[in-house]
């Protein structure tokens, strides 16, 4: 039996706000999406993978899974407006070399084991649908008015539907072309796209920590767990070294540490605001760039480019490309972030230095720390910001423009060269 796997990654950022979606952020230093594929492609039984990704994401998409070279991988489609219509987009992308059976899941539950993913093969070996899911086991209260707890909500028989979801092929081909032509309110999920034309879907038990990351507080949860389990590789890693290599150095399970050095600087012009380490400060004047002419984020995406051997931001968004004039900084930062997560390393300190007279960075230090923190999926306590003046010395002392220097240690998984 031919089986693919369609990974919807067209979603957006978390809910509450996010620089670039959620998909890509860092996950203790590895992207959520290229956890979800790793997962996807350890299932042996799966013959392609299919990833659905947002208009816009093609660069992202890239630096997220540049390392993956495994040829069950294809290369990925555009979504739709909506959920439904990117799976159906995925699925008629797989009619060329149609397989038997496809499961379908979300990028944003990276934890989802390759144990269930077998099971979901098995259960749907039989032609109908199956689906991951967990039994409600708390209590159930439908709100009334003004959140007050109204009528009780009866839970038994009650499941919470995870993905992946599993299905024969042709048949949920078939039912996401009818229900795209349909009158009637979108599907909840795939589950009820191939129930809406007769079929059967069993329930298959989820795993607990097969979750969607939603919320930032799901994502901090998704940061230790994914912390946990890189963690229990390395010591999975280092045993099997033990054992099976006792002649080799005691270097070769250490982890490859990498510093990098990022510096900027921009003139003042006309403006009333700059942009400083992704936050806006009013001013009297603005800063100059081809961009947003953040100092703070180029400084610290050269840093990150720098620790990988990777060149600059002139390197991977040339200024004479004019998609990039006046581009949001974060995108930059963001870009780097994923470098780092795609070479499977993750980011263990960032410090900044802005270089200026004017304005005060201290009152803004706290939030600039945060935005940093929440462009790459990273603790704050992990950025640092800080600022100097240069005594009135030279074209900053003149105030003629800012300056910034920019430190990043990565932390890569093994020796790369």
């Amino acid at each position: 039996m031919k089986i693919a796997a369609v990974i919807v990654a067209a979603g957006r950022g978390l809910r509450l706000g996010a620089p670039v979606p959620k998909q890509y952020l860092a996950l203790a230093g590895r992207s959520v999406l290229a956890r979800t594929v790793a997962v996807a492609l350890s299932v042996p039984r799966i013959a392609a993978v299919q990833v659905a990704i947002g208009p816009d994401d093609g660069p992202l998409y890239g630096a997220a899974l540049s390392g993956v070279d495994d040829p069950r991988l294809r290369p990925p489609i555009e979504g739709g407006k909506a959920r439904v219509d990117t799976v159906r987009l995925a699925l008629e992308a797989l009619a060329g070399d149609a397989p038997d059976m496809v499961l379908i899941h979300d990028a944003a539950r990276p934890f989802a084991p390759s144990a269930l993913w077998s099971a979901l093969i098995d259960a749907a070996a039989g032609g109908a649908g199956a689906i991951a899911a967990e039994p409600v086991v708390d209590a159930l209260w439908r709100a009334g008015a003004d959140a007050a707890a109204d009528q009780p909500v009866p839970r038994a028989a009650l499941w919470r539907a995870q993905t992946p979801q599993a299905f024969p092929y042709p048949e949920i081909l078939a039912a996401h072309r009818a229900d795209a032509t349909a009158d009637r309110p979108a599907a909840l999920d795939d589950a009820e796209v191939f129930r809406r034309v007769g079929r059967d879907v069993q329930l298959v038990a989820g795993d607990p920590d097969n979750f969607k990351i939603t919320t930032p507080d799901d994502f901090a949860r998704a940061e230790r767990l994914a912390a946990a389990q890189d963690r229990a590789a390395r010591d999975r890693a280092t045993e099997s070294a033990m054992t099976d290599a006792p002649t080799a150095p005691p270097s070769a399970a250490l982890p490859d540490i990498r510093t990098g050095h990022g510096f900027d600087v921009h003139r003042f012009g006309p403006g009333g605001s700059v942009w400083l380490c992704g936050v806006e400060i009013a001013h009297s004047h603005g800063l100059i760039g081809h961009s947003d002419a953040d100092v703070g984020l180029h400084a610290l995406a050269d840093a990150l480019y720098g620790a990988l051997a990777e060149g600059d931001i002139g390197t991977h968004f040339p200024p004479a490309d004019p998609q990039w004039k006046g581009a949001a900084s974060h995108l930059f930062l963001a870009h780097a972030g994923a470098r780092v997560a795609a070479r499977g390393g993750r980011i263990a300190n960032l410090d900044v230095t802005l270089l200026c007279e004017r304005p005060k960075i201290g009152p803004h230090a706290a939030a600039m720390r945060a935005r940093v923190g929440e462009i790459l999926g990273l603790d704050p306590g992990r950025v640092s910001v800080k600022a100097t003046t240069m005594e009135r010395m030279g074209l900053i002392g003149r105030e003629e423009g800012m300056g910034c220097i920019a430190t990043a240690t990565v932390v890569l998984p093994a020796a790369q060269t």
